[in-house]
């Protein structure tokens, strides 16, 4: 099965960027659906993005389409989730996961393997 350490979260201004990194072992990687949750105190588990084992096909959370955008690179085993004109309500903690069933890209319970998660804090 697949570990998954994050890393890259910090405290940045309002309208900055930031990129995640989610390093992953395990010899599934490769044919595992990635994605990227988030979840702030007092807020529900919110998915953010995910992606296809080939990253040919990605799907976004409606709060941060056209903000946001996830890659990976299989070689590395590695998935990125680069934010852009970062806002306040994006601040929570960033958590990376991973299917270890299917080809499509859920958004809840599709996921099985999870990290321990990265602060990200937007500052206003």
């Amino acid at each position: 099965q697949v570990q998954l350490v994050e890393s890259g979260g910090g405290l940045v201004q309002a309208g900055g960027s930031l990129r995640l990194s989610c390093t992953a072992s395990g010899l599934a990687f490769r044919r595992s659906v990635m994605g990227w949750f988030r979840q702030a105190p007092g807020r529900e588990r919110e998915f953010v993005a995910g992606i296809t084992w080939s990253g040919g096909t990605a799907y976004f959370g409606d709060s941060v389409r056209g903000r946001f955008a996830i890659s990976r690179d299989n070689a590395k085993n590695t998935v990125y989730l680069q934010m852009n004109s970062l806002k306040p309500e994006d601040t929570a903690v960033y958590y990376c996961a991973a299917q270890s069933r299917g080809d499509y890209v859920g958004t809840g319970d599709e996921y099985d393997n999870w990290g321990q998660g990265t602060q990200v804090t937007v500052s206003s």
